[in-house]
C-alpha cells in the first residue's frame, strides 16, 4: 500500500506488548495492600519492592528503545531486536527464579492464591523471544 503507513512488525509488536506488560505490571500488581501498603511487610521488604517494580519500568525502556531505534542496515536491526528480547527477558526469568529461594511465595497465603505468575512469565518470556525471531525473519 503505497502512500499510506506501513503495518508494524508483528516482531516489534510482540516485543512493544512485553515491554508494557513489564513497565505497568509490577506497579498493578504491586501497588496495593498486598505488597507496598501490607503493615506487616518490614521496611526493608518494601524497599526491595520498590526496587524491583522500578527495575521492570527502566527494563522496559531499554526494550522500547532498541525494539524502536533507528539502524542502518539488517545486522543492526537483527541486534537491536536481540538485545530488546535480553531486556525484556531479564525481569521475568529472575521472577521464575523467585520460586526456588526458601520460603518464597507468589502471593501471601491471607490474600489467596493470586494470579499463576508462572505462566505469565513463561509466557512473557517466550513472547520477547518469539519477537525478536520475528524481526530477524524479517531481516533474513
Amino acid at each position: 500500500m503505497q502512500g499510506t503507513m506501513s503495518a508494524i512488525p508483528a516482531g516489534r509488536l510482540l516485543l512493544s506488548t512485553v515491554a508494557a506488560f513489564q513497565a505497568a505490571g509490577p506497579f498493578l500488581a504491586d501497588w496495593n495492600e498486598t505488597h507496598i501498603y501490607n503493615p506487616r511487610w518490614p521496611g526493608h521488604a518494601k524497599f526491595h519492592n520498590g526496587q524491583t517494580m522500578s527495575m521492570g519500568l527502566l527494563l522496559s525502556l531499554a526494550m522500547f528503545h532498541f525494539t524502536w531505534r533507528s539502524d542502518p542496515g539488517a545486522a543492526a536491526s537483527v541486534d537491536s531486536a536481540r538485545t530488546a528480547a535480553i531486556f525484556g527477558s531479564i525481569y521475568w526469568l529472575s521472577g521464575l527464579s523467585a520460586w526456588f529461594y526458601p520460603g518464597s511465595l507468589a502471593v501471601d497465603k491471607e490474600f489467596g492464591t493470586g494470579f499463576p505468575q508462572l505462566p505469565l512469565f513463561s509466557g512473557l518470556t517466550a513472547l520477547s523471544w518469539l519477537g525478536y525471531w520475528l524481526e530477524a525473519r524479517r531481516f533474513a
